[in-house]
């Protein structure tokens, strides 16, 4: 839907992307596809994986705010990619590697070919209660390049300080970081693992 300057993907009430019309995209610093991007440390060309598309806000983003060497998005459904690349302009950026499986497939295979990224962006496990979501977050974790990063966007009422928790158990350093007083994202910030082997994306 349209609304005002902004083109939104909508899925049962939630806003999973905006795009501006109008080309300008600062109003979206508030947003938490800006924040996760300033939350960490990034190395001047990174190898991004992002797991869940939306509508490619942070492809963009990741366009605007660095050099990306590479980006691989994880998305399970091929009318979601349709409608980013249509209706939300991914059909106007670099080059893209697009792997369409369930996420837990696709960490698998990216992980059995050696695959390493300098930034995991993961946001598909939002609304998902811990237990079921830990696992999923864990198997991203050899993903991660020895000084690269893991994000992770959680709904605040999914209680995201479980998996920080655990999450310290594998990074030199977590913090939670809320990116807004009044909005319901939670960022679990991730960086370094402490279990790591080199290697490139």
């Amino acid at each position: 839907m349209d609304h005002g300057n902004e083109r939104r993907l909508m899925v049962h009430g939630e806003i999973l992307s905006i795009y501006p019309l109008n080309g300008n995209w600062r109003p979206l610093r508030r947003e938490y596809w800006w924040k996760a991007l300033e939350a960490v440390p990034l190395p001047p060309r990174p190898a991004v994986l992002l797991v869940g598309l939306g509508g490619g806000t942070q492809v963009h983003l990741l366009y605007r705010l660095s050099d990306p060497r590479s980006i691989t998005v994880i998305e399970r459904d091929p009318v979601i990619v349709r409608i980013a690349r249509q209706w939300f302009g991914l059909d106007r950026v670099g080059k893209l590697e697009m792997v369409c499986a369930d996420a837990e497939t696709a960490v698998a295979g990216l992980t059995r070919t050696g695959r390493r990224f300098d930034y995991v962006m993961e946001d598909v496990t939002y609304g998902e209660p811990p237990e079921v979501a830990l696992p999923k977050l864990l198997a991203m974790v050899p993903l991660v390049t020895p000084l690269g990063s893991l994000v992770v966007n959680r709904h605040r009422h999914g209680d995201p300080r479980p998996l920080a928790r655990t999450l310290r158990l594998y990074f030199n350093e977590v913090r939670l970081r809320r990116v807004r007083r009044t909005g319901e994202n939670t960022l679990i910030c991730c960086s370094r693992p402490l279990f790591s082997s080199s290697g490139g994306a």
